[in-house]
């Protein structure tokens, strides 16, 4: 019930959110994008009381995710609120990967096929698409890289739960992450290589869908092996 409830509400606030993206909206986005994760954040404690490490660090890294969200509402002209946006987004990416190890630490020994495919083609990705902007990045080169890095890293980690939780929360969680990195690369290609046709709605549809999804892979994640509280 909880989240048929909640999952309703988001898409209220989802629907909101791209309307005022595709038809420039600037107030209704300032009222919408903060819903966004207020929503999630209530879902997760509602849905599961924190019990554990993983919940928790889930929820940190919301929370730094919803401050990144307000701080880039005013990122126009202003390279200052973009790059304190990209930190925290960049806490909230490795609190993410902090939860994913909880469950690596599960059941440490359980094999992983995917795992090495993945950090080569998300290793691939990552330097592709780095060296694609890189001659318009300038100054902020370094910052890009390092969260480039990061984001994949956190990709990564989302593969290697394979086989540590329940078949529902992997798969959940790795569409997720997957739709982040699609999300933030399409930021990033936008503000500083190619625009991109209604880039905001093409980045919010992604980033929203990645969030929610990483939101109910944790609620309903369950442990194959518990060796230790997470």
């Amino acid at each position: 019930m909880k989240t048929k409830i909640f999952s309703f509400i988001f898409f209220i606030i989802f629907s909101i959110q791209l309307y005022a993206e595709y038809a420039d909206v600037p107030s209704l986005r300032i009222f919408s994008k903060p819903l966004i994760l207020l929503t999630l954040l209530v879902w997760l404690v509602v849905s599961t009381n924190l019990k554990g490490r993983f919940h928790k660090r889930i929820l940190i890294g919301l929370i730094f995710g919803l401050i990144g969200d307000v701080l880039l509402l005013f990122q126009s002209g202003q390279n200052s609120f973009f790059m304190y946006g990209l930190i925290s987004f960049l806490l909230c990416h490795i609190f993410y990967i902090r939860a994913f190890v909880l469950d690596h630490k599960s059941n440490p020994n359980q094999k992983n096929p995917y795992f090495l495919w993945s950090v080569g083609a998300l290793g691939i990705f990552c330097a592709g698409l780095f060296f694609y902007m890189q001659p318009k990045l300038g100054a902020l080169q370094f910052p890009v890289l390092m969260y480039a890095i990061i984001i994949s890293i956190m990709a990564m980690m989302a593969v290697n739960r394979y086989g540590k939780v329940n078949v529902f929360s992997f798969k959940v969680i790795l569409y997720g992450a997957l739709f982040f990195l699609l999300s933030d690369s399409a930021l990033a290609i936008n503000k500083f290589s190619t625009p991109i046709p209604q880039s905001g709605a093409v980045i919010m549809a992604s980033y929203m869908i990645a969030q929610y999804l990483i939101v109910y892979g944790t609620i309903e994640r369950k442990l194959v092996v518990t060796r230790t509280e997470v």
